[in-house]
């Protein structure tokens, strides 16, 4: 079986693949100052909660954009998988030709995402992946990873309003009835659910615009279901794009 780890700022999402099934996935908070201990020992529980062992992992891919827990994830696949990781990164093949004017900058994650929605669905696309921060990639019909914008995401905005205004109590993250909320709640409510799924149309207006063209728009990551639900300008909503695209590149580079 290939182990998938795909390690984000926010959450270290990882699972396994049997050929090109995906038999389990699980989902981690993500703390920098995780031991390599704590990291092996969660993923092999986690895995037995399932009767998994971990001698049945043949291959371990992993995509990460928190360099402080590369060190620390390597040690915890060697030790408690007895595999050598592949890392993705410069020099990976992916299929795709990157139009960013200095390719390493791009995030891996943007880079694998970018990869399975175009072999899944084909270009050209938008791919938005709501995350800690919230990624617009463009892929042209081609298969070209044409760059994109990057934005902050709903999580940290919305922690960046609660810690600035001492007055606002958290509230559920869910869409109110109205746009003009009658309470404070509501208010708050319309103001980040409605207000983030005005950007994603204002940016997919301005990406088509620029593009000439009239891309698919792809969702992934925690809120992709919320705002998807609130705008026809999301057609699919895929949370396990990320896994799929590191199976895809690890059968590409082995």
């Amino acid at each position: 079986m290939l182990l998938a780890i795909d390690l984000g700022n926010t959450n270290l999402t990882f699972g396994l693949f049997e050929g090109d099934r995906l038999r389990h996935d699980w989902r981690l908070a993500t703390r920098r100052d995780s031991m390599p201990d704590e990291l092996g020992l969660v993923m092999v529980q986690l895995m037995r909660q399932e009767g998994i062992e971990p001698s049945v992992v043949e291959a371990v891919v992993v995509a990460s954009v928190v360099p402080p827990l590369n060190s620390s994830l390597v040690q915890a696949i060697e030790r408690y998988f007895g595999k050598d990781p592949m890392m993705v990164g410069p020099g990976i093949k992916t299929g795709l030709k990157i139009h960013y004017r200095d390719p390493k900058e791009v995030g891996a994650d943007r880079i694998v995402a970018a990869m399975a929605a175009f072999k899944k669905y084909g270009g050209p696309l938008i791919i938005i992946d709501f995350g800690t921060g919230t990624t617009y990639d463009v892929v042209s019909k081609d298969g070209d990873y044409l760059g994109g914008a990057i934005a902050p995401g709903m999580g940290i905005s919305v922690e960046a309003l609660y810690e600035r205004a001492a007055r606002l109590q958290r509230v559920e993250l869910k869409a109110p009835p109205t746009v003009i909320g009658r309470t404070t709640a509501e208010s708050m409510q319309a103001g980040i659910i409605f207000g983030f799924t005005a950007q994603v149309e204002g940016m997919v207006a301005r990406i088509r615009k620029e593009l000439g063209e009239n891309p698919r728009v792809i969702a992934t990551g925690g809120y992709a279901g919320l705002i998807a639900a609130e705008t026809p300008v999301i057609e699919v909503v895929d949370q396990r794009l990320m896994l799929e695209g590191l199976r895809l590149i690890h059968d590409m580079n082995v």
